[in-house]
């Protein structure tokens, strides 16, 4: 069984948070991307408005929701007790079946949903930058190497 440890690619745990922060950027960026050409460009208020629509949602799924979930996250990386923990564990194990699904749901939506474009452009943004400002909790740790503090 020692053969299998060895085959565990060990990290140091600021490769944890950075590998952290760095997917929740991506992703946030990636989704916030896609919704560039959904909104179609009957008048500037209307593209205006799906984007502020987007942005206040963003706000309170970062404020409410993903923010928790980042100084949570750091919090537990800490509190691993390896000091090479498996670079999968950047996020705990539970997550990845949420991860999953959420990717599934994402994909159906756009390819198959009879839900205009737009109207998913909102949810998108609003995901995306909530991902996105949660990710600034792993590189203030990072440059801090302060705990975020409590939850919201």
């Amino acid at each position: 069984m020692d053969w299998i440890r060895k085959l565990k690619p060990g990290v140091n745990k600021f490769w944890l948070d950075l590998l952290s922060g760095l997917m929740w950027s991506g992703v946030g960026i990636f989704l916030i991307s896609l919704t560039r050409e959904w909104v179609p460009f009957e008048g500037l208020g209307i593209v205006l408005a799906v984007r502020f629509a987007g942005v206040l949602l963003g706000l309170a799924i970062w404020y409410w929701g993903f923010s928790r979930l980042a100084k949570r996250n750091i919090i537990r990386i800490e509190a691993i007790a390896s000091d090479k923990p498996c670079v999968f564990a950047f996020q705990g194990w539970t997550s990845y079946p949420l991860v999953a699904v959420m990717i599934s749901l994402g994909i159906f939506l756009r390819v198959y949903s009879p839900i205009p474009k737009w109207v998913l452009a909102i949810g998108y943004v609003g995901i995306g930058q909530g991902l996105f400002l949660s990710s600034l909790y792993y590189y203030q740790h990072l440059w801090t190497g302060n705990d975020p503090g409590g939850t919201n």
